[in-house]
């Protein structure tokens, strides 16, 4: 059975609260979709509850209310709850209201930080009514789009969705024709790729799509033994052309390939510096990457695309790893060599600064004592290069400690962090590409 998705704009701004450690929220609004063809209509009891993403939330809490709350504003439970999960991590909820007795619910959320304190107040209650006995086909809703505003797609792309009941792995699928197949439980005819993750709501794939043409893909959800929990999602396409990256390409770690403030991956746009950006272009990060990966890697992910200018930034995963500075930077300039070699203008970007504490509480990870000295000498040997960008003095504080406000994971810049990053890159373009040798 379709989805009868109708877009109920609930127009709400949310009061400013700050939680300790949180850089100030401005107001925002919060919007639903339902899975009905308007508010008079009866829904079935597993429904998509949609709402406008709050920057920067790392998780939100979602509560089923047995009527209107009593404390509407505020950043407090109603007494009015019936059950309530925190177990949401992007601004949707696929819920199960099949073992609820009655038929009729509101519902509302709220944002919350890395600790799981609000962000802001509740957003407004809203009213479901509940048919146990309408039925539907039970699929993932796919969240990846790609090209969107033209924009070219990540050479290794990141495929999302919003997780199903009753799925405890996911299996995602790539396919070279649009599946002959949509609402099935049986893979593609035109399967090229496929991979299989756990309860998450998104995979990383492993390959660099680098053949040029148009492509599918799409998840489903499985059981505990794997089988088949409801069917596939309707699939989506994405475009590889090599002329996309004509112009100018990014080269690096995460903080290239995108992501931010624990939950956003690099399908979440916003939390990308590249679709700031000016002027054309692609990219090719990948995350995880140390220096000595990415000269690896050069030959097969940037030459297909042979870039006019390409934007480098690499070295923190090294760095904070243990690798000696040495060997980061004799790899930059194996990599400055290959451009050049290649008619390409290389053009580093100095490398941001991390916050170990925060890195050590989110990710559980420790970081080389000598890090600062090794991030020093790294940005020292690229301010010696003839094409660089110096991104690393408009993010630290006085002990040059990347600023939490712009990474409250202590490595990736959220949302705030991109848009400076892209602004920088911006206001120095003309002088490094219009540089002659």
């Amino acid at each position: 059975m379709r989805y009868f998705a109708v877009l109920l704009a609930l127009l709400m701004g949310l009061a400013v609260y700050s939680a300790p450690g949180q850089a100030k929220q401005t107001k925002y609004l919060i919007e639903k979709t339902i899975s009905a063809k308007q508010t008079s209509e009866l829904i079935d009891d597993k429904p998509i509850l949609r709402w406008s993403p709050i920057p920067d939330a790392v998780m939100y809490e979602i509560e089923f209310l047995s009527s209107e709350t009593e404390n509407p504003n505020d950043t407090k439970p109603s007494r009015h709850r019936l059950f309530s999960t925190k177990e949401v991590y992007s601004n949707a909820y696929h819920a199960d209201l099949s073992q609820y007795q009655g038929n009729i619910l509101y519902w509302r959320v709220r944002p919350l930080n890395y600790h799981g304190d609000p962000i802001s107040v509740y957003s407004q209650a809203n009213f479901l009514e509940i048919d146990h006995n309408k039925q539907k086909t039970l699929k993932p809703s796919s969240d990846a789009v790609f090209n969107k505003d033209n924009m070219p797609t990540p050479l290794y792309p990141v495929y999302s969705w919003i997780p199903i009941p009753g799925a405890v792995q996911y299996e995602v699928e790539i396919t070279n024709r649009k599946p002959e197949n949509p609402n099935n439980i049986f893979p593609s005819k035109y399967r090229i790729w496929s991979k299989q993750v756990g309860n998450v709501f998104d995979c990383y794939d492993e390959e660099p799509r680098n053949i040029p043409g148009t492509y599918y893909w799409r998840v489903r959800g499985l059981d505990e033994k794997g089988n088949p929990v409801g069917v596939y999602s309707d699939a989506r396409s994405f475009i590889v052309d090599f002329e996309a990256g004509r112009y100018s390409a990014s080269f690096g770690d995460s903080i290239v390939h995108g992501g931010g403030s624990v939950s956003y991956s690099p399908v979440d746009w916003d939390y990308d510096f590249q679709p700031y950006l000016h002027f054309p272009h692609i990219n090719l990060g990948h995350s995880g990457d140390t220096t000595s990966d990415l000269v690896q890697r050069f030959n097969q992910d940037v030459l297909p695309f042979h870039p006019r200018f390409l934007l480098i930034l690499g070295g923190t995963n090294s760095l904070r790893g243990g690798t000696p500075a040495e060997e980061v930077i004799h790899d930059l300039s194996i990599l400055r060599d290959k451009c050049l070699e290649n008619d390409i203008r290389p053009i580093f970007l100095t490398l941001l600064s991390i916050n170990p504490a925060a890195i050590k509480e989110v990710f559980n990870q420790d970081t080389a004592s000598n890090w600062r000295r090794n991030f020093t000498e790294v940005n020292e040997f690229i301010r010696q290069q003839q094409y660089y960008i110096d991104l690393e003095p408009h993010f630290v504080d006085q002990n040059g400690v990347l600023l939490y406000e712009y990474a409250i994971d202590g490595l990736h810049p959220g949302l705030v962090g991109k848009q400076r990053m892209a602004d920088i890159i911006n206001e120095n373009w003309n002088r490094v590409t219009e540089m002659k040798h």
